[in-house]
């Protein structure tokens, strides 16, 4: 009897030891198991494949509260057309280009741009001469205009071509030169450098011819 309880306990004991050591077993198993990984939250990088939609600044739209650029491209036209030359703009003065020989006689009018930026100049001026006999008005030589950019500093000429007085009499006398630019209205009055005199005519038409603007150089 006594046998039979020292083998009943025994097989307690043992029973008991291994359900412990399961517990063990099963508690450090759970210890070591390995944590499931956070999901990431950050975005997946494009693939090499995909298109990207283009930034704000890349595709030129503003960005949030902002405003689209407005700016012209470089190069293009922003300057606009040089201005028409004004009489204040130009130094105007006359001088004798008479050649010997020739069949009339002939004064060069140049005309500066001293206003220190470009401007543009064509066509005729309005010439008079003041004669003892009352302003006599020049007439055009129909020579075909250019219009042309003066630039500063630089000059353009037209000449004043006229009869020479071969009558032996005083003829008309000349006392002044009146030139008026092309496009305006405000004159400038010079002292006349040709010859003293025109012959006197009868009257039809004026014997005093003008080209137009470039149509003389600095030499004739």
């Amino acid at each position: 009897m006594r046998v039979r309880k020292l083998a009943f306990v025994t097989l307690t004991v043992a029973a008991a030891l291994t359900l412990t050591a399961c517990q063990d077993d099963e508690t450090d198993t759970a210890k070591g198991a390995p944590t499931a990984p956070a999901a990431s939250t950050a975005a997946p990088a494009a693939s090499a494949g995909s298109t990207a939609a283009p930034s704000a600044a890349a595709s030129g739209s503003p960005a949030k509260g902002g405003t689209a650029s407005t700016a012209a491209p470089a190069g293009s036209a922003g300057a606009g057309k040089a201005a028409k030359c004004r009489t204040e703009d130009l130094t105007i003065t006359a001088a004798d280009r008479t050649i010997t020989g020739d069949a009339e006689n002939t004064v060069v009018v140049e005309l500066k741009n001293r206003s220190g930026k470009d401007c543009t100049i064509s066509g005729y001026a309005g010439v008079d001469l003041q004669t003892s006999a009352g302003a006599l008005s020049a007439q055009r030589s129909g020579e075909p205009v250019v219009t042309s950019v003066l630039k500063a500093g630089k000059s353009t000429y037209f000449g004043i071509g006229y009869p020479a007085n071969t009558s032996g009499g005083s003829g008309v006398r000349i006392t002044g030169l009146v030139v008026t630019p092309p496009d305006e209205t405000h004159p400038v009055t010079l002292a006349w450098p040709g010859s003293g005199s025109l012959p006197v005519t009868d009257g039809s038409g004026s014997p005093v011819k003008i080209g137009p603007m470039g149509s003389a150089g600095q030499g004739e």
